[in-house]
């Protein structure tokens, strides 16, 4: 155990120094470990400050009372403990794992600080901190791999990916997210994972890829990383021919602060599909357990850019278009997804400029209009969404007038009403009662 100058770094809330003032009063080992203890080393804000306890988890709960507890993964030997402020800190025991399918590991108590740190995924996450001594515990050189900016499995990288599948997909986002390189043998160990990948449930999927695209400000790199370790075949299948292109669009979107937001990176995962058709984001985004909801609106994004792109990227080369065309377009992208698609295009328009070796496969473009010309034609969508007709709610008219006007119900009904938001596109001028009841009866057909 060593006292040094990186323990200045370490700053644990008030309220986790309390905590483990009040576990070493009663006699137990308490130390922070894990994220924390390696982002605060990096010099990263990071919120969630775990602590690690020789303490079972019944003597965490006698210590601070059945009021202050929670057991929150008590089998595991995890027990949530409110501090003053109410905010609670997650106190585990620790622990040696007994045996593992490679995903679920049973446990057992009674293990020492070392056998805890040594089941631990990678040397920079099995760091220790004591606040009360002011001393860093570190026994697989966890800060030489910080500073040499290397990614390095604890012990045998082939033993650690066998216990938990899931490490193979952390070990790509760590490495991405700080920019490190992945130590060859623990490289091995992860591309030997591959295969057995499909033990990871699909949720815990969707889970390393929204934190892929909430933590790393290049996603690029880390999806990379996936196709040539053979994860992406084995898990998102429909994403193996994903152009250069369509992986630089995610760095090209909006940065990780912003991508936290849920449609942000709901926009994000477009933009990871956007090479595909609107079906297959659909399968793929149901099969990795979005909700209906969310992957529909996937989905529709992608629809949208595989219809309109080539469109939109012809008319803003040859400059300001038409405002029937404007409203066209506003129209066929919808009111509610029109700032995302602008996203979309926008990264996907940047991407092709930019993205290394020019435009790339996938049906990508090589080239796109100026950004200046992207955000004119955003402001017109915009203006033009919040004021003028484009949708069949803002005719003059409804289903009801038609059927008043001795129109039948039906399909028949359906495809007026389409005609006639086709020409109010044209001219908004049209959008009146007495316009629009004239078109209908001379669109009716002698069926009607």
């Amino acid at each position: 155990m060593q006292t040094s100058n990186n323990s200045q770094q370490l700053r644990p809330p008030q309220g986790v120094i309390e905590i483990i003032r009040d576990l070493e009063g009663a006699g137990f080992e308490a130390w922070c470990v894990g994220g924390a203890v390696r982002d605060a080393l990096m010099g990263h804000a990071h919120l969630d400050w775990d602590i690690a306890t020789s303490a079972t988890p019944d003597q965490v709960r006698t210590l601070f009372g059945r009021r202050r507890t929670i057991p929150v993964g008590i089998e595991f030997g995890t027990v949530g403990v409110l501090d003053a402020s109410q905010v609670m800190h997650e106190v585990t025991t620790f622990r040696r794992d007994v045996r593992t399918d490679g995903r679920h590991a049973e446990v057992e108590f009674g293990a020492s600080l070392d056998e805890d740190l040594a089941r631990r995924d990678f040397t920079i996450n099995a760091i220790a901190f004591s606040p009360s001594r002011q001393q860093i515990h570190d026994p697989f050189d966890g800060r030489g791999d910080i500073a040499a900016g290397v990614i390095r499995a604890v012990g045998a990288p082939g033993d650690r990916m066998r216990e938990d599948r899931l490490r193979a997909l952390r070990g790509i986002r760590f490495a991405s997210r700080f920019g490190f390189a992945i130590e060859p043998a623990t490289w091995e160990a992860i591309c030997q994972s591959a295969p057995y990948l499909t033990r990871l449930s699909a949720e815990r999927v969707k889970q390393e890829l929204e934190k892929t695209m909430d933590q790393v400000a290049r996603p690029s790199g880390a999806i990379a990383r996936w196709r040539e370790s053979g994860a992406l075949a084995v898990l998102v299948p429909e994403l193996e021919g994903l152009s250069a292109e369509a992986r630089h669009a995610l760095d090209c979107a909006a940065q990780p602060a912003l991508a936290r937001r849920p449609g942000r990176r709901l926009t994000r995962f477009a933009i990871l599909f956007s090479d595909s058709s609107s079906a297959s984001a659909l399968q793929a985004a149901m099969r990795l357990r979005f909700s209906k909801h969310d992957a529909q609106w996937i989905a529709a994004l992608v629809e949208r850019w595989n219809t309109l792109r080539l469109e939109l990227t012809a008319a803003l080369s040859a400059g300001a278009p038409e405002p029937a065309r404007v409203r066209g377009w506003i129209a066929a992208v919808g009111r509610t997804h029109l700032s995302a698609f602008f996203r979309l295009a926008s990264a996907r328009w940047a991407a092709s400029q930019t993205a290394p070796g020019g435009g790339g496969g996938g049906g990508a473009l090589n080239d796109g209009p100026a950004a200046h010309a992207v955000q004119r034609l955003y402001r017109r969508c915009v203006s033009a969404a919040l004021s003028e007709p484009v949708d069949l709610r803002d005719l003059a008219i409804d289903g009801d007038d038609l059927r008043q006007v001795g129109i039948a119900p039906g399909p028949g009904l359906g495809k007026i009403l389409t005609v006639l938001l086709a020409r109010v596109l044209e001219d908004p001028a049209r959008n009146s009662r007495e316009w629009l009841l004239g078109e209908a009866q001379r669109l009716k057909t002698p069926a009607d």
